[in-house]
């Protein structure tokens, strides 16, 4: 009986994917673009410039356009810039598919340096057009490299409202699924000649799977600057970390408050916001909101910076929850004019008068005209505030709110607002973290922390969680030094997965002596930072984190439950151990490895980079004759590949390259995953791809190409499997569910 409902189930299910695939939206037939409650509520509220609501609606009603964005702190930024225009954006110019006159991608006039472009192509024509084929397969391979994001355009606002600097402490409340957490590392990562900023992202989900696709969005971009923890952001625990001996409160110099919201902004991408959306909504969810937004207020630093958005356009989500954060503040907060920030980017100004509707169409002007029987649905902090003179002050016009129809995007809203002084209701005075601070007494004055009461206490109604552990717990008895382990299982079980421990070497672990002697370390290198996740048995993989963080970690093992955090930057080689070192270099902690490793480097050409990355194990005679000189005075193991940039050479690479290589007996061969092989390949001049069949294709290249793809079974593959060996180690295994549809998405 069981096995027959479930064939039928799977049957079932294969009958639907079918006709879903029939049309490629076919499943969305059905849902009709209309909703005359949507259209009434909005009407009335006039959040439309007068004369445009038809525009409104009418943008409503069309696709989103794709957008992508390059990330911007790699050094190769400027590269694929250049690769984009050059090539890919001009072969695609004019084209025309299935009647459709291709648009040429035209960058984002408001985001900096031309990181941003947008185009009419939808995702169901990069799919399926095979004139298209190598740029959509150019996209989902620097997307999966970390390279591009497909991202939406009003959703990479906040993170440049924030105004991020390296020395930030970042907290990122509702986190996944991590477009704007990844906009965020890149800016603690503006300079890249500093591979440890003193900032760092937190980045927090209150989702537990949604935090591995968190994870997995991070871990592209290989920064030791961030941690992923799971938590409900309404009462986000606060957090301890020690200065001048003495633990003292966490506090953010920045927060990006993103929140759980209606959506009806989203109807152009999600259709079945289309019939699912209602007033009740909206109402259901204000309290949410601005809990989240309490508690983001409450853990930023005085003089901090916090940005609160969301993806609806209505009133009750927006304006009605900074308008009481603000009466809540007593004037701790204020709402800031960001309009100069983005220069080009098209807004409406926040407006100072709404009303409510239920579900049924009835309206409410004002709180007492709520009867009883609603109160428990209806709040009044729903409502504009009564008092003429206190909504002058708010300056809610200062509020950010994108429609559609202004520049062909997404609806969002958005408002930036800065911390003046200490919430009323918490009775310590946060310092706010400057670059050129010390670290001096009068960073941790004499005022003692506050008592439980203190901590997070809100004046929000119904606050669901208590959060107020005492600020100075004590240290459990049985806690080992240097180790970080995870919440108690009390806590946990609330959760999803159990995660390993995080544990710290200490500075004479037997582990570093052969790695200090074969890599040649500098004495500066932070071996304080490095962390593993098992506290017995063979270490299989080293990861590093910054000192920031690992002062977070340390102190606050009982507080959060931390999903991942580190970028990996040795794994073990049994091997190795005949060579010196039992531990090889991982390609993505190269580039925070590197500027401490003073050995085992080689420095070679660009044609010494497309042989490297064409064959699988070439003799170390196919290298040019500086580099073969150079590896022939080499011991076998581990090895760096170094590609420094000619000034003088236009058409090479301007940006360094470093590729984790093997020096064997007579060979040499990279240890770079297939995605990134491909990237640093387009990057001097070889393009790879395949058809959708499989088969090679390509140009002048062909022969490298060939090269590239068909070494790479087994050899190359072996490498590529070895180098994400480490999946059940460091919270990915998950996020590779996860992978392919973030990548199918473009």
């Amino acid at each position: 009986m069981g096995r027959r409902n479930r064939n039928r189930q799977r049957d079932g299910g294969a009958e639907e994917k079918r006709s879903r695939d029939a049309g490629w939206g076919a499943g969305y037939a059905d849902i009709v673009k209309e909703n005359k409650l949507f259209e009434r509520y909005y009407q009335e509220l006039k959040i439309v410039p007068e004369g445009e609501f038809e525009q409104f609606m009418e943008a409503m009603r069309e696709p989103l356009p794709a957008t992508i964005r390059i990330t911007g702190y790699k050094s190769h930024a400027k590269e694929i810039l250049h690769t984009l225009k050059e090539k890919y954006f001009k072969e695609i110019q004019d084209l025309e598919v299935d009647g459709q006159k291709i648009e040429a991608p035209q960058a984002l006039s408001w985001y900096p340096d031309e990181l941003a472009w947008h185009t009419n192509m939808s995702r169901k024509i990069l799919r399926k057009s095979p004139l298209l084929e190598k740029f959509h397969q150019f996209l989902v391979s620097e997307t999966e490299s970390g390279n591009i994001s497909r991202q939406e355009a009003v959703s990479m606002i906040p993170p440049l409202l924030l105004k991020i600097e390296p020395q930030h402490k970042i907290l990122d409340m509702c986190a996944a699924p991590g477009s704007k957490t990844a906009q965020l590392i890149e800016m603690l990562h503006a300079d890249m000649d500093v591979p440890f900023p003193e900032g760092f992202v937190i980045a927090n989900d209150v989702d537990n799977k949604r935090c591995y696709l968190l994870v997995h969005q991070a871990k592209r971009l290989n920064s030791p600057c961030i941690m992923v923890v799971n938590h409900d952001a309404s009462c986000i625990p606060r957090l301890l970390v020690e200065q001048n001996d003495k633990k003292d409160i966490l506090f953010y110099d920045r927060v990006l408050c993103d929140v759980p919201c209606s959506g009806d902004g989203t109807m152009r991408k999600n259709i079945d916001v289309w019939k699912k959306w209602t007033t009740s909504n909206s109402l259901h969810l204000h309290g949410l909101q601005l809990r989240i937004a309490v508690r983001g207020v409450e853990q930023l630093a005085v003089g901090g910076r916090m940005v609160y958005s969301t993806c609806s356009l209505n009133p009750i989500e927006d304006e009605a929850v900074i308008a009481s954060l603000l009466e809540k503040s007593e004037g701790a907060l204020e709402l800031v004019d960001a309009s100069a920030d983005l220069p080009g980017l098209k807004y409406m100004p926040g407006i100072t008068s709404w009303k409510l509707m239920t579900k049924e169409g009835q309206w409410f002007s004002d709180w007492s005209e709520v009867p009883t029987s609603r109160h428990t649905q209806i709040r009044p902090t729903m409502f504009p505030p009564t008092d003429p003179e206190k909504l002058l002050s708010m300056k809610l016009e200062r509020c950010m709110r994108i429609l559609p129809h202004h520049q062909n995007t997404g609806g969002f809203f958005v408002a930036v607002l800065v911390k003046k002084a200490p919430m009323p209701w918490n009775r310590r005075q946060p310092k706010l973290r400057n670059k050129e601070a010390t670290s001096s007494s009068e960073g941790a004055q004499a005022e003692e922390p506050p008592a439980e009461q203190g901590d997070g206490e809100t004046p929000t109604e119904g606050h669901p969680c208590n959060s107020n552990a005492p600020e100075n717990p004590p240290e459990p008895e049985a806690k080992k030094d240097g180790v970080c382990g995870p919440p108690p299982s009390k806590k946990m079980k609330l959760f999803g997965f159990k995660e390993d421990p995080f544990v710290f070497l200490t500075e004479d672990d037997p582990v570093f002596p052969p790695i200090q002697t074969f890599y040649d370390l500098s004495s500066d290198f932070p071996k304080l930072n490095v962390l593993t996740r098992t506290h017995e048995g063979k270490k299989r993989h080293l990861y590093m984190v910054s000192k920031e963080l690992r002062n977070v970690l340390l102190n606050n093992s009982e507080r959060m439950k931390v999903i991942n955090t580190g970028v990996k930057v040795w794994s073990r080689n049994n091997d190795g151990e005949q060579f010196g070192c039992a531990f090889r270099l991982a390609q993505e902690g190269i580039y925070t490895l590197y500027p401490y490793i003073r050995a085992r480097v080689i420095n070679i050409s660009v044609e010494d980079v497309k042989i490297l990355l064409t064959e699988e194990n070439p003799f170390l005679t196919r290298l040019g004759d500086d580099a073969h000189a150079q590896a022939k005075k080499l011991e076998m193991g581990s090895i760096v590949l170094r590609y420094q940039p000619d000034p003088n050479d236009p058409s090479a690479p301007q940006c360094p390259i470093e590729l984790c290589g093997w020096r064997g007996k007579t060979s040499i061969r990279t240890f770079v995953p297939r995605n990134e092989r491909l990237h640093y390949l387009r990057m001097v001049g070889v393009e790879v791809f395949r058809d959708k069949q499989g088969k090679k294709e390509g140009g002048a290249a062909e022969t490298q190409e060939g090269n590239a793809e068909g070494q790479e079974e087994p050899g190359q593959q072996a490498a590529v499997e070895q180098e994400g060996s480490d999946t059940e180690q460091n919270g990915s295994s998950e996020s590779k569910t996860n992978d392919s549809k973030d990548v199918s998405s473009i």
